[in-house]
């Protein structure tokens, strides 16, 4: 099978798989619906025609479950591109999203809003988490940036010290929340409870447009595999690459993680998983863990609601990601890239 055909493959059952998902989990909740109304109320929804659909269940699956369910993918998709591209950035196989503080600095300003809300000149918690996930982003890239050259070790023994600090920072204002707190642990844990339409209006363009343009530089991401210096020989500008690949699965990753709070392991776990399908090459790997990201996560969020208590879908996706990762170190299936 040629190189196209492959990623075609690939991504037309990850994406057949993701809509599987997608309709099975608008299916579950207190009120059960069949998977034909669900897929007549998506369609009612997008305008495409008008099936005849009681209101309650058309309400149910369009304003309630469906924001839910599409943010969640959403995320998942985000996480586990910058994931791939982080993995790949620092050829580590326990790089993640946050590696480099942009779980750390999101969760700083979603808890500062949160805590202090007259504090923070903007309103809602989606923005101040953004900006403070680029803020932390750019001050690790600046720190570890001299002579125009940016050391991938000095730039991870800076992420590490500034999440250490963003971690202090966090506790102080958690302690300082009064009221709040319930929400800021919440936040801090991951959710989708509250998700609707307007949060998918704010994620989706920044996701999408930030993974299709990684899209475009997987080939770099494949020669900077080879080594920095290797990667200049075959005509690669390193440190700009660098800088490029770094900004966008920062926007990428700040996007997911303002709507949806820290939720770890998708970026972790989801491109080991893919890796060992179908292999290294950025190319596939790229768009292939993103769609997986997204299936994922709907799946761990329709889990974490099914109970006769709502979880954070952080701690669910932590408890599949955490013993899947120990099985892949057991099985020595996790190697430096």
């Amino acid at each position: 099978m040629t190189h196209t055909g492959r990623i075609l493959t690939y991504s037309l059952a990850l994406t057949a798989l993701l809509v599987v998902v997608v309709v099975g989990s608008a299916m579950l909740g207190p009120v059960r619906i069949d998977p034909i109304t669900v897929s007549k109320a998506v369609v009612n929804h997008a305008g495409l025609t008008a099936f005849d659909v009681s209101t309650a269940h058309q309400t149910i699956v369009a304003d309630i479950r469906l924001p839910r369910i599409v943010l969640a993918a959403i995320v998942g998709f985000a996480l586990a591109a910058a994931g791939t591209v982080m993995q790949g950035f620092f050829r580590n196989p326990l790089a993640d999203p946050s590696i480099i503080g942009v779980s750390s600095g999101a969760a700083a300003g979603a808890v500062a809003a949160i805590a202090f809300p007259a504090l923070v000149p903007l309103g809602g918690i989606h923005l101040p988490a953004f900006v403070g996930a680029l803020v932390t982003a750019f001050l690790v890239y600046a720190i570890a940036s001299e002579g125009g050259r940016t050391p991938v070790a000095t730039l991870l023994l800076a992420g590490v010290a500034i999440q250490a600090f963003l971690g202090a920072m966090i506790s102080y204002m958690l302690v300082h929340s009064g009221e709040n707190l319930r929400e800021a642990v919440v936040w801090l844990m991951g959710h989708l409870h509250r998700s609707n339409w307007s949060d998918v209006a704010f994620a989706l363009p920044v996701t999408l447009v930030g993974v299709i343009v990684l899209g475009a530089y997987t080939r770099e991401m494949n020669v900077l595999l080879l080594g920095e210096e290797d990667a200049h020989h075959l005509g690669v500008d390193v440190e700009r690459t660098k800088l490029l690949l770094l900004t966008l699965a920062t926007i990428v990753t700040a996007a997911g993680v303002a709507v949806a709070g820290v939720i770890g392991f998708v970026g972790l776990v989801v491109p080991h998983m893919m890796r060992l399908l179908v292999g290294p090459d950025h190319r596939i790997l790229l768009p292939t863990s993103a769609l997986a990201g997204a299936s994922f996560l709907v799946v761990t969020d329709t889990l974490a609601r099914a109970g006769p208590a709502e979880v954070p879908v952080g701690i669910v996706t932590a408890a599949f990601g955490a013993p899947f990762f120990l099985y892949l170190l057991k099985n020595r299936e996790v190697h430096t890239l």
